[in-house]
């Protein structure tokens, strides 16, 4: 016997503490619907006494884990979960009642996609759908999609894929086409919620059973209050590594390249009591050398998107500008932390768009309304580097270095032999101690040493 497909009262049920349903005056269908399409009555009538529910979703106001939020969930045994006429009035009224009591909302998706029966009108659906997200964005509330199995069709490309946040079960499938519809030769494989995190198009797949405490956390800091004044920006983290200024700008790139300094996981960890991560471009790339995602700092909610030491991938910088962009419609202070050689300047890079992905984290930093910080904990190469930089809230510490372009790219330039690439570092004024001077960083100073660092 087939195991039994998780319902809409049991999605409800794995994350919410309590939950409301709310009420939702519902269209009347002309008999068998918009299409006069034959047998849909008698099809829905049975849905309805299969599963208990009236329509495809139950939305109501809910707690996860102390969080309040509004539920979308989706009963994929009603239909196979599609959308038509009367699911549209349930998101349109759930969207509504979250905009006007200022909550986040949370989709648990398991969607076949558009309802057949009523044909393009269940399909227009998702521009109704589509209207009411933009809304809730427009309105400065998060939206934290589940995508349960499957997630496919509209549904996946509407409430799912356009969400803020994008956290899937394990196992589930995912994916804009269904199964029915995919070619032949399709790879199963690549329909999977793993595949989509592995494309950058979900930010974290889960176990049925750490749902509810990873929906808890993100709840808690997209939503906390502020602790600190609107407009105030968070501080630099304090120094890990060593506190006295590199004697020369040669020693100031050693010490920034030095393996045993410390990284930006280091610093996250050191000034963030919880964080959760975002993951991915949502354009298909990820690169693991930048770290995003939002922690809390002294009772206060503050993002990060933070170098890790690499040479920022294309995806890097998309996934940075997604952050900024989220945080300053939230109203979140973001940190960022540079650590970088330079952006990738492969030839994979470039057909990646390297270009226009750098282009897109200057602008979102240029535009920002929410307070940047950013810290220079190790190499500062260059554009790469510049474009995660907070104009007027740069701080370096003194086991870091910012410059226009490598010393040793700069001595090739200028046609230089190897042995004066230390001079060139001298002349190119990189130390944090001439950042300061230059007018570029303030030096971060503090008594908080990194072990094995001294």
């Amino acid at each position: 016997m087939a195991e039994r497909r998780p319902s809409a009262r049991d999605a409800i049920a794995l994350v919410a503490d309590r939950f409301a349903e709310l009420p939702c005056a519902m269209r009347d269908y002309a008999p068998d619907g918009p299409l006069g399409w034959q047998g849909y009555d008698a099809s829905r009538a049975r849905a309805a006494e299969r599963t208990g529910e009236a329509e495809s979703v139950v939305c109501g106001t809910a707690e996860v884990e102390g969080g309040r939020a509004v539920l979308i969930a989706f009963e994929f045994g009603f239909l196979g979960g599609s959308l038509g006429e009367r699911t549209g009035d349930r998101l349109e009224a759930a969207y509504t009642y979250a905009r006007e009591h200022r909550l986040p909302v949370v989709p648990l998706i398991a969607t076949g996609g558009s309802r057949m029966q009523e044909g393009m009108r269940a399909l227009t659906q998702l521009q109704r759908v589509a209207r009411q997200s933009v809304l809730t964005r427009e309105a400065g509330l998060p939206q934290i999609a589940v995508l349960r199995d499957p997630t496919t069709g509209g549904g996946w490309a509407t409430l799912g894929a356009g969400a803020d946040v994008v956290l899937a079960l394990e196992g589930a499938q995912v994916g804009f086409a269904g199964s029915r519809v995919r070619p032949a030769d399709a790879d199963p494989a690549a329909y999977t919620a793993e595949a989509q995190l592995a494309a950058g198009a979900a930010d974290a797949v889960v176990p049925a059973e750490g749902l509810r405490p990873l929906l808890g956390r993100w709840l808690r800091l997209l939503t906390a209050p502020a602790a600190a004044p609107a407009g105030e920006p968070a501080p630099p983290p304090l120094p890990l590594g060593r506190t006295e200024p590199p004697a020369s700008g040669w020693d100031a790139v050693l010490r920034a390249r030095a393996p045993g300094r410390p990284r930006a996981g280091h610093y996250l960890d050191a000034y963030f009591t919880e964080r959760v991560a975002i993951r991915g471009d949502r354009c298909g790339g990820t690169d693991d050398g930048m770290l995003c995602g939002f922690g809390a700092h002294e009772g206060r909610t503050v993002a990060y998107a933070a170098q890790t030491g690499t040479a920022t991938r294309p995806a890097g910088f998309r996934t940075a500008a997604r952050l900024i962009r989220l945080a300053d419609r939230l109203g979140i202070p973001v940190l960022t932390l540079v650590d970088t050689p330079g952006a990738a300047n492969d030839a994979e890079a470039e057909r990646q768009g390297a270009g226009a992905a750098i282009a897109e984290v200057f602008a979102a930093v240029a535009g920002a309304r929410t307070p940047l910080t950013t810290l220079v904990i190790g190499e500062g190469g260059s554009g790469g580097a510049l474009a995660l930089a907070a104009p007027g809230n740069t701080w370096a510490t003194p086991d870091s270095y910012f410059s226009v372009i490598a010393p040793e790219l700069a001595a090739a330039i200028l046609k230089r032999p190897v042995t004066r690439v230390a001079a060139t570092a001298d002349q190119l004024l990189i130390r944090p101690q001439d950042l300061e001077r230059l007018g570029v960083a303030r030096v971060r100073t503090g008594e908080q040493p990194f072990p094995g660092t001294g």
